[in-house]
């Protein structure tokens, strides 16, 4: 199978310039990214950065995204987190949750260090287990103005937890841990990493919806990437230790900057973005630039790339609004 539009899952409007970006973090490890400008543009622009969702690259849903912002006047990055995609970091098909949420801030490095780019005026934009990183990101670095996040997971929480927090207890994070340092061991005698495996395929005729929602997404024409994890084997098993006890989202309520979590109603992982914007506006003297916009009707895969349900007039909105 191979991606639809030269490798990208989405085309290439005629009103918009795209370009290979390469830029480094604070680790030292380069990124890759495709920057996205309207051609139209004059003076210093507005800039965003684009990430995810976890386990897909920047020429899925990340650059659907920054395709259609640069088309409505902004400057977007779409890139790659470290150890995936064209991005480098020696072991691949890792995540970090220190390291990745360096890497938004990385972004905007790069981005305010544009000449076309007013450096006061930058936003980031996540999506799924990016939305985490992102929250994370605005609750650090205070160059960021404004952070959408849009059908976000919390990533430590759904691994520590499980799904609904449905493995919340000592035991079963222990249990968890005893196999993930197995595999550690293990990993480390063959000198390789053995993959969790991506979305599972063939589907089993039994498979809950969600599951049968991300393989309509990562597993057909719809969104398959060649360097995509969830379209292929998957990310490293023991990338999941990472996870299990660090709570990205513990000073998301000392975030001072503009917030708009979108999710839609019907996903499975809606009660993610509802409990991240309750707890972040709880005890926020700033909480009047946060909002919860949840889409009726729509599943997690649908903010990937159904343009008629992802709500950008919303998005380009807020952006504007505090992005000045």
């Amino acid at each position: 199978m191979h991606s639809k539009y030269n490798g990208y899952s989405f085309p290439l409007r005629d009103t918009v310039r795209r370009e290979k970006v390469r830029f480094h973090n604070r680790y030292g490890i380069e990124l890759a990214g495709d920057l996205y400008l309207p051609k139209e543009a004059e003076g210093k622009l507005a800039a965003l950065a684009v990430a995810g969702p976890f386990g897909a690259v920047k020429e899925q849903c990340a650059g659907l995204y920054a395709e259609e912002l640069a088309s409505r006047g902004f400057a977007v990055l779409a890139f790659d987190p470290s150890f995936i995609g064209e991005s480098g970091g020696e072991v691949r098909n890792v995540a970090s949750p220190d390291i990745n949420t360096e890497d938004f801030s990385a972004a905007v490095d790069f981005l305010s260090t544009r000449d076309f780019v007013d450096p006061e005026q930058v936003g980031i934009l996540g999506i799924c287990g990016w939305g985490g990183m992102a929250l994370n990101a605005a609750a650090m670095d205070t160059r960021i103005k404004a952070t959408v996040t849009s059908t976000m997971y919390d990533m430590t929480r759904v691994n520590a937890k499980g799904y609904f927090d449905a493995a919340d207890s000592a035991d079963a994070r222990y249990e968890m841990k005893q196999a993930l340092n197995a595999q550690r061991t293990a990993d480390y005698k063959s000198g390789t990493y053995a993959r969790a495996g991506g979305v599972v395929d063939p589907l089993p005729e039994d498979a809950p919806f969600f599951v049968k929602d991300y393989y309509d997404y990562y597993k057909t024409e719809r969104g398959y990437a060649e360097r995509s994890l969830n379209s292929n084997a998957g990310w490293n098993t023991t990338s999941t230790l990472s996870f299990l006890n660090m709570p990205i989202l513990r000073y998301s309520n000392e975030i001072r900057s503009a917030v708009l979590v979108i999710h839609g109603e019907k996903a499975h992982s809606c009660y993610f973005s509802k409990d991240a914007f309750a707890d972040m506006v709880k005890d926020n003297p700033d909480a009047e630039n946060k909002e919860l916009l949840l889409i009726p009707g729509a599943v997690h895969t649908d903010l990937y790339d159904r343009k008629d349900i992802i709500p950008f007039d919303r998005i380009e909105a807020f952006f504007r609004k505090y992005l000045k």
